[in-house]
């Protein structure tokens, strides 16, 4: 790789680190070839990346960057695993963690704060963007169906008691 190639590499991971919501590092020591795959798909399909870098490279790009404590996290065989939503990436990696002995979460960081292999943790078990998001909904969306369920009541009962005061008379 020269200079030119090393240069784009750097600049690449710095938009990463600056744009990320979360950024985890992980060991992937001994993951065959069909697993990193498996991780890269079930990384796409929640919206995250997955990205090996060289350490070196990857701590010049931290320079200057929100989270920039994960520097010390780059050591030996690691693998990023980052995205916007800022629950994603620590979902997928958490969940690949769990099937797979070999990939090693080391921590993280979720902006300018540093997560520890408990804090990665923590924040994969948080609700994401799309789940808040729906949950918000519901919350707004259930006081107008109760209303609508209480103004249309009295009418359903007026029916039902015209009915039943009409199958006495018959």
């Amino acid at each position: 790789m020269d200079r030119a190639q090393k240069e784009k590499v750097v600049d690449e991971l710095g938009q990463i680190f600056e744009s990320s919501g979360v950024v985890v590092v992980a060991h992937y020591t001994g993951l065959t070839v069909a697993e990193m795959q498996t991780l890269r798909a079930k990384a796409r399909e929640a919206d995250a990346s997955v990205r090996v870098a060289k350490n070196r490279l990857a701590k010049i790009a931290l320079d200057g960057k929100p989270c920039e404590s994960i520097g010390s996290l780059l050591t030996g065989m690691t693998v990023l695993t980052y995205s916007e939503d800022p629950v994603a990436a620590a979902k997928v990696a958490e969940d690949f963690a769990k099937e797979n002995k070999k990939f090693e979460i080391l921590g993280g960081a979720m902006g300018e704060n540093a997560l520890d292999r408990a804090g990665v943790e923590a924040v994969s078990k948080m609700p994401s963007r799309e789940e808040l998001i729906a949950s918000i909904v519901g919350c707004i969306g259930a006081p107008a169906s109760n209303i609508a369920g209480a103004i249309g009541a009295p009418a359903s009962n007026i029916a039902s008691i015209l009915s039943t005061i009409e199958d006495k008379a018959a």
